[in-house]
């Protein structure tokens, strides 16, 4: 039986859910089809008019008729899991992959469920350890370089609000959802339009996603950084790594170390990986108080529990390819400190499960071109905000009144930075000219669509440059990294994907890929 989804069934948010259930039957059996186990797909808000929020629901359906193609708000539906071909290259070791964030546990997860028995080697720490850490640096500035915002398991994303949207249309994207769903997620990601898990709930599914993997046969070593491959013809042939003792042999490598594996495209590049620029974005944090966002959104309607915090997407287009927008928005969510280098400040967002913070923040981003030297663009602008922040690790924060105006030193005063520890200070510092008009710019544009976005009293705070990596390691349609013979570059941090989902695919993709060449080990 072939399923469908019908979507566009617009209801005002205070009505049952069953009334929309009820008309979806009732179009789906007008297109002719016959809608047999009808059930939730998407449930979205449309709050363009204040005064009509609405809810627009999705459902999909199963029919042993096609649907007339006519009507436009019933499609096919494409969700699929993966469906492993496996290989008859014989390798007499198994996998290792490099770093455990959204790609790199999938393609463990992907590969362990299917025998292949995978090696994990993570820089950083696990859960419990890697919060300690994060701990400790946002409230007394000490900072390690190799468990932070950025490593230890989960990757970035986990200190991010373990947002899952994306803006791919890949097959692939209901399976994540019900593989989080499996681990422990709430069943709404499978039907929110904007899923989200929460940094307090992701840690313990990344738990349960490791002890899975580890019951089918892989290893997973937290604190253990990869410092270099050895090659035999072109093919990796072991790894070493910090903390072991020995060499670790491998039949394939999956490098999956995120976008602030600096090291790492240091030692590919001396290796001949064929690494080049490609665009990213930098900016700063604005926060803004929750119930203003709330009310600028939702109007007489904001704070009902049935929509929740309000959350915004913004973009701003210019000539030339320049853009300024929205990015990783937090409702009710906190500014948290990101950097993984010594003396840099880096600043990044992210919200609990309940999304009750007092602020919401997002980073409004400037698209930044190739560049010549990309990691070495963002390296200069962390080191700028360490020093505008007083040389502590606290972050510059400046009122968007004196950022848009002249700097003036204003105490934020209304809107408390949520960042620990923070510093007043002129924020148009960080950015050259361009950067900073178009800030200017894209800020008093997004007031007009929001009201009160521009407010003087709303605070930023910098500097956001993790938004994606900046570079792209190479790799070949069977996803092998060029010149190489059987090592993968893989999700956010080798520049094939931009935040969990698309990291999430990229992993399973490639560790499909993988499986497609070879049998398990001692296979």
């Amino acid at each position: 039986m072939d399923e469908y989804i019908i979507g566009n069934i617009s209801l005002p948010y205070t009505e049952p859910e069953e009334f929309a259930r009820e008309r979806a039957v009732s179009a789906a059996s007008a297109a002719g089809a016959a809608p047999e186990n009808i059930r939730l797909y998407r449930k979205s808000v449309d709050a363009r008019k204040k005064n009509d929020i609405r809810f627009v629901y999705s459902y999909i359906f199963g029919s042993v008729k096609s649907p007339d193609a006519t009507y436009r708000d019933i499609r096919a539906c494409a969700d699929r899991a993966p469906e492993p071909v496996i290989g008859t290259e014989r390798s007499d070791h198994p996998p290792i992959i490099c770093g455990f964030g959204p790609a790199g546990m999938f393609a463990a997860l992907t590969l362990a469920e299917n025998g292949y028995a995978p090696v994990v080697a993570e820089r950083g720490s696990d859960i419990e350890r890697r919060t300690e850490k994060i701990r400790l640096f946002s409230e007394k500035g000490i900072l390690d370089t190799e468990s932070n915002v950025q490593f230890g398991a989960g990757g970035a994303g986990m200190f991010s609000d373990g947002k899952l949207v994306t803006r791919i249309n890949d097959p692939y994207c209901r399976y994540v959802l019900e593989t989080f769903c499996r681990f422990g997620a709430p069943r709404e990601i499978l039907t929110d339009a904007k899923p989200h898990i929460g940094s307090d709930v992701l840690g313990s599914i990344i738990k349960n996603i490791a002890a899975e993997i580890i019951s089918k046969g892989g290893k997973i070593y937290f604190d253990t950084r990869l410092e270099k491959l050895n090659y035999s013809g072109g093919k990796a042939v072991s790894a070493i790594c910090s903390g072991m003792e020995n060499e670790i042999p491998c039949g394939a490598v999956i490098a999956a170390t995120g976008h602030s594996a600096r090291d790492v495209y240091s030692a590919f590049a001396s290796d001949g990986y064929t690494i080049v620029p490609k665009p990213f974005s930098v900016g700063l944090r604005i926060e803004h108080l929750r119930k203003d966002i709330d009310e600028a959104l939702y109007g007489d309607c904001a704070g009902d529990p049935l929509l929740g915090a309000a959350s915004y997407s913004l973009s701003q287009r210019y000539g030339g390819g320049d853009a300024v927008y929205s990015f990783c928005m937090c409702p009710g969510g906190y500014v948290v400190p990101a950097a993984s280098v010594e003396n840099t400040v880096v600043v990044n967002g992210m919200s609990r499960s309940g999304r009750d913070g007092v602020n919401s923040n997002s980073a409004i981003a400037v698209t930044v071109g190739d560049l010549t030297d990309p990691i070495g663009f963002q390296e200069e602008l962390e080191r700028r905000a360490f020093v505008l922040g007083g040389g502590d690790y606290s972050a510059p924060v400046e009122t968007l009144g004196d950022y848009l105006g002249s700097f003036s030193g204003t105490k934020p005063s209304s809107v408390r930075p949520t960042y620990g520890r923070t510093n007043i200070a002129d924020l148009s510092k960080l950015f050259d000219g361009r950067i900073n008009g178009l800030l200017r710019k894209g800020l008093a544009v997004f007031g007009r669509k929001i009201k009160g976005f521009d407010s003087p009293s709303a605070v930023l705070t910098g500097v956001e440059s993790r938004t994606t990596a900046p570079v792209r390691i190479l790799r070949d349609e069977r996803r092998i990294a060029a010149g190489f013979d059987n090592v993968y570059p893989c999700g956010e941090g080798a520049g094939y994907a931009g935040g969990i989902m698309s990291a999430a695919i990229d992993g399973i993709k490639t560790a499909l890929a993988l499986m497609e060449r070879y049998s398990p080990s001692g296979g």
